[in-house]
């Protein structure tokens, strides 16, 4: 196979980050809290970051609904409210620890691992987009 990349435009970024965020919405709020013992993080901790996903979620969908004219922008937000997020994880991990259990652990690592991903690439995609000369936003 050749070396080549796949470029995923600014506005598919954001349907993909949108799509995250409902299924960590799902899993944050419906799925982890009904095996909370199985997991370990408490039910209420679970919502707030549900709702925080949905929240980004809304967001995202809205972004991508309302195509905005600075997709730069856009993204630059997404992903720096998705880098925010991830802290705040794993701020709650290092709090809960002694509660968590190895699936929750193993989910919460794998969710933080993806988020950054594609938080990069959003920021990537932002900071390739603004070269200058570069009208493409």
């Amino acid at each position: 196979m050749s070396n080549q990349k796949i470029a995923l435009s600014s506005q598919n970024l954001v349907l993909l980050d949108a799509a995250g965020a409902l299924l960590s919405t799902v899993m944050l709020g419906i799925v982890l809290p009904a095996f909370e013992a199985t997991f370990g993080m408490p039910g209420r901790v679970l919502y707030v970051l549900a709702f925080l996903a949905f929240v980004f979620f809304v967001h995202s969908s809205y972004c991508f609904l309302r195509k905005p004219g600075n997709w730069r922008l856009s993204l630059k937000i997404i992903a720096i409210a998705n880098l925010l997020y991830c802290c705040l994880t794993l701020s709650l991990l290092l709090v809960f620890f002694e509660k968590l259990r190895a699936p929750g652990l193993f989910y919460f690592m794998l969710e933080i691992i993806i988020v950054i991903f594609l938080a990069m690439v959003e920021l990537k995609t932002a900071y390739r987009n603004s070269a200058p000369g570069d009208h493409n936003k």
